[in-house]
């Protein structure tokens, strides 16, 4: 590429789609590359959604839109093209020499966004590691830039090229591995903290929910935390745990989570597995949905479809409708409530509806435990340290062979102890 990314001032965004019933979609797609372009500092001059009757294989459009496409760069004058789509390297170099300029995909501008938004150092590990994934197989283009701009493709620098081509992938490949290392390493340091908060027998919910969708609002107004607070995509990328009171007197610990969004790169979902483990080791997650948006429906999905790729779907859900004061279309609320049934409805900047969502989560905690008679033979004394360990013993006594329990355990291990129940 000819510039930096962090150069780039104006942008055309293009999406395209090959049937009719897609068009809203894609719309609604590009629309929220807008926001992310924005969030990084771009200005979109103008977004074109793209009608296909089949993708191009080099180019993905064909030769008489790409033509229109440039003509309208060169009008504009624009920086860069952004696709609303993941592109092939071998695809991206094809764009960029039919028109002229640098062209990037989805995954570079979500992961340009976090590596400005990052700050912890986990956060910038993480990010490191998905942006080298990303660049590894799309080293023949920079250099195949450096060529032209150098030696006007010489072949001199063609076979210098290839040369430190081999050494730039071997000196990634080493740096990937000294990243996975460190990542390792502060993957078992947040074991050992979560480990030390699940001792302390504190119930813990994780606050998810589309980027954007009032998270760290909420997380503020319960808590007083002094979070970032931004009405741009991926405002915080960081988790923050606070410690919370119930009108009850429990106290909880809250978990504010990174924001999800369509089309998430899958390598920012392995990158970033170690930061929503958080969500995963939690015992009830509040799925908090914008139901302002117009797209309500759509970003709760994508947030439910990365819970399962996480394989958390099957953890206790308070689905939390926010920014209920905004919201103006009721139909849109109504799906909403059938979609997630049992849902409460608050604004979070208005502090509105909390009593509800107390009475909520008061209600997740007391699920979260059971009390049960056990009857466990000594020979399944494994099991009996177990629960002594995980759960609250209210009595117990030895008898015969038999280790007989009274005690109240988490829900989560209660098949364990299924066929020991009297």
């Amino acid at each position: 590429m000819t510039k930096e990314v962090k150069e780039f001032k104006t942008a055309l965004l293009l999406a395209f789609y090959l049937k009719a019933e897609e068009k809203d979609f894609s719309e609604e797609s590009i629309d929220e590359l807008e926001k992310l372009a924005e969030t990084y500092g771009l200005e979109t001059v103008a977004k074109i959604p793209v009608a296909l009757r089949k993708i191009v294989s080099g180019t993905i459009i064909g030769k008489g839109k790409l033509q229109e496409i440039s003509a309208a760069a060169e009008e504009y004058g624009v920086d860069v093209i952004i696709f609303d789509e993941e592109i092939t390297p071998q695809q991206q170099r094809n764009l960029e020499n039919f028109f002229k300029r640098p062209v990037l995909d989805r995954t570079e501008l979500i992961l340009e966004v976090f590596v400005q938004r990052a700050q912890t150092r986990e956060a910038m590990l993480q990010i490191e590691l998905a942006k080298i994934r990303y660049s590894m197989p799309r080293l023949k283009r920079l250099w195949t830039h450096l060529s032209r701009q150098v030696a006007g493709g010489g072949g001199y620098l063609r076979g210098a090229g290839e040369k430190q081509l081999e050494l730039d992938r071997r000196m990634l490949r080493h740096r990937v591995d000294r990243l996975q290392q460190e990542i390792e390493q502060v993957r078992a340091t947040r074991a050992t903290q979560r480990k030390a908060r699940q001792r302390t027998g504190i119930p813990s919910f994780a606050i998810v929910g589309y980027t954007n969708a009032g998270k760290s609002t909420l997380l503020r107004a319960l808590t007083q935390a002094e979070v970032l607070v931004e009405d741009k995509l991926f405002a915080t990328l960081d988790t923050t745990t606070r410690k919370f009171s119930l009108p009850n007197k429990q106290e909880i610990l809250l978990v504010d989570t990174v924001g999800f969004i369509r089309k998430i790169p899958h390598t920012l979902i392995a990158a970033f597995k170690s930061t929503l483990e958080e969500a995963i080791h939690t015992d009830v997650l509040i799925h908090i949905i914008d139901a302002s948006s117009p797209h309500a429906l759509e970003q709760a999905e994508a947030t439910i479809e990365v819970l399962e790729e996480l394989g958390v779907q099957d953890q206790p859900i308070i689905s939390v409708l926010n920014k209920i004061d905004e919201c103006k279309d009721r139909v849109m609320l109504n799906k909403l409530r059938v979609t997630y049934p049992h849902t409460v409805q608050i604004s979070a900047l208005k502090k509105e509806g909390f009593a509800q969502l107390m009475e909520k989560m008061t209600e997740a905690i007391a699920s979260l435990r059971k009390k049960v008679h056990l009857v466990i033979p000594q020979s399944h004394y494994v099991l009996v340290s177990e629960l002594m360990r995980e759960g609250r013993v209210i009595d117990i006594e030895y008898e015969e062979n038999n280790v007989i329990m009274d005690v109240e355990i988490p829900t989560r291990i209660q098949h364990k102890v299924e066929p020991f129940i009297r």
